[in-house]
């Protein structure tokens, strides 16, 4: 399923690299060649960060795709509000697309915005200490976590989505600028597809695999059906 807007790089990529590619105009106007080349290259660089590529998005009922490009650093056992789990959490490099996405289609319950520091997003510390915004998300197997982290260089967590708002397995949710780190914990029953090492990308790439649960009302609906199907398939039932 691909993602229906078509984009190619968010409007934060015009207000910050707009000033440096006049500036760098302005540069080689008055034949400071060397400043005006490296603006240039610094406004190429800004576009570049907010790049908004379109993704194909699995349809494979389960999925939880990666709420960001990136590398996997962390797959690890980890407790969330008392309830035993499993960790992915994946770096984004500065050369990354830095857009993150939902890992799941559902509602957002709840979505915290917490103050902290600005370690580096490679260290473990990081998901625990570093500002971000915590998203927990209902779906139809059950609640998932994800984080937008800030790091070193990312000063800034960004988010589009508020809590109440309805999300699509891979919309687009936000993103964080410069350099950061996204996490996301799914209940033990989920199965983790990634290991440390791994590159992977936001919305298309599959980190786990948690099927809902049919509900008792599904089970009996589609007990009835087969039941009336082998009742007519012995000519029991005309």
């Amino acid at each position: 399923m691909l993602e229906s807007t078509p984009r190619s790089m968010v409007k934060e990529g015009y207000y910050f690299g707009i000033p440096p590619l006049l500036m760098g105009g302005v540069a080689y106007l008055l034949q400071w060649n060397v400043a005006a080349v490296v603006l240039a290259l610094l406004a190429l660089f800004v576009f570049s960060f907010f790049r908004d590529p379109e993704r194909e998005i699995p349809a494979e009922p389960g999925a939880v795709v990666s709420p960001g490009d990136g590398r996997v650093v962390v797959v690890t056992e980890e407790e969330n509000a008392g309830r035993p789990g499993k960790r992915v959490s994946i770096f984004l490099a500065v050369w990354n697309v830095h857009v993150n996405r939902s890992p799941a289609a559902g509602t957002i319950t709840k979505m915290d915005y917490r103050r902290g520091k600005f370690l580096a997003a490679m260290r473990e510390r990081a998901s625990v200490e570093n500002e971000q915004n915590v998203f927990t998300l209902s779906t139809e197997a059950g609640e998932i976590v994800f984080k937008q982290i800030a790091g070193l260089i990312a000063r800034r967590v960004v988010s589009w989505k508020k809590a109440g708002e309805k999300v699509a397995r891979g919309e687009r949710i936000g993103l964080v600028r410069f350099g950061s780190r996204v996490d996301l914990w799914v209940p033990k029953e989920a199965e983790i597809l990634v290991k440390v090492g791994e590159n992977v990308k936001g919305g298309s790439s599959v980190l786990a695999r948690w099927p809902a649960k049919p509900t008792a009302g599904k089970l009996g609906e589609a007990s009835a059906a087969e039941a009336d199907a082998n009742l007519t398939a012995t000519g029991k039932r005309s």
